[in-house]
């Protein structure tokens, strides 16, 4: 049995039960002083402990780019597996959660972007007449007045790296210095990505008929 299908099967045996008990020595133990420990020691069964205290938060956010329940459960392993290999790559600079965030959206985006034949870069900063039009200022009180189920909706037809970065200021709260981290971006470029991203929204939210009573 190799490593990797090892692993997997202790991750989804964590579906059913827990695999440390009461008296865990790690169950103190912070995201970011266990993740240490993880790394040093390659322990999968450790391992675990971050799969229990983040696999409902990762299938919440895979759902969010699947198109069922099965698909999302599918890229909730997937995230978890490649998160074993990728967990040296945490250096602290962020609280664990909000880099787990980052790495699950990334994940998804690129799942999503797959069959595309296309994969996520940065932008140049040079604009077209469409992003000029796009660059257009929307401001967070407005954005977060939309109809919900509405907004919903048109967060499904926007590109999905636009979605990932809005999902993560709005629904997460991550701050613009956190996305500058995990993105490895400067201030500027980052607030450009969001002002895009919700003038990208704002426009398929008005094409979109009034979805009723919420």
């Amino acid at each position: 049995m190799t490593f990797l299908k090892k692993l997997c099967l202790i991750i989804i045996g964590n579906q059913f039960k827990k695999q440390l008990d009461r008296d865990d020595p790690y169950k103190d133990f912070s995201d970011e002083d266990l993740v240490e420990k993880i790394v040093g020691d390659k322990d999968p069964m450790l391992f675990g402990v971050i799969y229990d205290r983040y696999a409902k938060m990762v299938y919440n956010k895979c759902y969010g780019f699947a198109k069922s329940q099965k698909e999302a459960e599918d890229l909730t392993q997937d995230v978890f597996l490649m998160l074993f290999v990728k967990l040296g790559s945490f250096k602290g600079k962020s609280k664990f959660s909000t880099w787990l965030y980052s790495f699950t959206y990334n994940f998804c985006v690129n799942y999503v972007n797959r069959d595309k034949g296309r994969r996520i870069s940065d932008r140049s900063n040079s604009l077209d007449d469409d992003e000029m039009e796009l660059s257009m200022e929307v401001t967070d009180e407005s954005l977060l007045a939309l109809q919900v189920s509405k907004l919903k909706r048109a967060l499904e037809l926007i590109p999905p790296e636009d979605k990932s970065i809005l999902l993560l200021k709005y629904q997460d709260g991550v701050t613009i210095k956190e996305l500058e981290t995990l993105l490895e971006l400067g201030t500027s470029a980052v607030k450009m990505r969001l002002k895009r991203a919700k003038a990208r929204v704002i426009e398929i939210y008005k094409t979109l008929p009034y979805a009723g009573a919420e």
